[in-house]
């Protein structure tokens, strides 16, 4: 299909990756070919994310502890993908630095076929989280964000736990759930401060000791080394030419426009409501 449809386009025809996209939308050809496309496209459209993506690049993102990928897997396969925005600091470093880290962590996580088949559960922890960190990203960058991960990149989410979110999350989530499907949006889970409720989600045997779970510490320098010691296979994925040039690029090209006006006035709203409560 990609050599009839698409005969320009530059991309992998392997099985190990073509398979990707083709379990992640259930073997339907065409999604499958659509998802392809996206996830070429999103390069194109977010230059600022693609360019140059390499783990050194964001090798001081990934030392504060943001984002980690926790060492085992849930009881159904699934592997814990720990996010947590309060290591974050505005003064530090762009915000945009943390989705490369973002795509680069699910760009690893993607290569076994088990989490091809299972998907991956994602956990956030807004301990910390102040100001500055709550009102980022905005309705646009966010609207990219989850266009990537619903329908520009090869991975199941079967599930965000959200835990220790502020007073202020659910203006957080506002600005987030007008672009999430609706199967999507069902599978955010707000546990607050409620380790038991955490648990009822995601085993206490794969948690680390600061979610009450009892797999030892947290201890993000594995993951970090994991990818930095990908630099190369990286390298050779993203530092070369646009991979739609020449091509017939998809009907409806991910990220056009800016946010809707609903999500603007509600950030807009947000800010205010931050700046009251801090």
């Amino acid at each position: 299909m990609v050599q009839k449809e698409q005969p320009n386009l530059r991309t992998r025809l392997d099985d190990a990756f073509l398979l990707r996209f083709l379990r992640a939308r259930k073997f339907d050809y065409d999604r499958g070919l659509q998802l392809l496309l996206n996830y070429h496209a999103s390069r194109r459209a977010w230059p600022e994310v693609f360019h140059d993506l390499r783990p050194s690049t964001v090798r001081h993102v990934l030392e504060q502890g943001f984002i980690t990928v926790l060492p085992q897997p849930d009881s159904q396969g699934r592997y814990i993908l720990c996010l947590r925005p309060g290591k974050w600091k505005q003064n530090d470093y762009p915000f945009v630095d943390n989705i490369r880290a973002i795509y680069l962590t699910l760009e690893k996580l993607i290569q076994p076929e088990e989490t091809q088949v299972n998907g991956i559960v994602i956990l956030v922890d807004y301990t910390g989280v102040g100001l500055s960190q709550a009102s980022n990203p905005g309705p646009f960058l966010a609207k990219k964000v989850v266009s990537i991960l619903q329908d520009g990149f090869p991975i199941r989410i079967k599930a965000v736990n959200i835990i220790n979110e502020p007073r202020i999350f659910k203006g957080i989530f506002a600005i987030i759930k007008p672009f999430l499907k609706e199967k999507m949006a069902e599978r955010y889970v707000l546990h607050g401060s409620d380790l038991a409720s955490l648990h009822r989600n995601i085993p206490r045997a794969v948690l680390p000791e600061e979610y009450g779970g009892v797999a030892g510490r947290l201890d993000f320098a594995v993951w970090t080394r994991t990818l930095l010691d990908s630099e190369e296979d990286f390298a050779v994925e993203f530092c070369q030419p646009d991979p739609l040039e020449g091509a017939v690029p998809p009907d409806a090209m991910l990220f056009e426009g800016e946010a809707g006006s609903q999500a603007d006035e509600t950030f807009r709203n947000l800010r205010s409501q931050l700046y009251y409560c801090y």
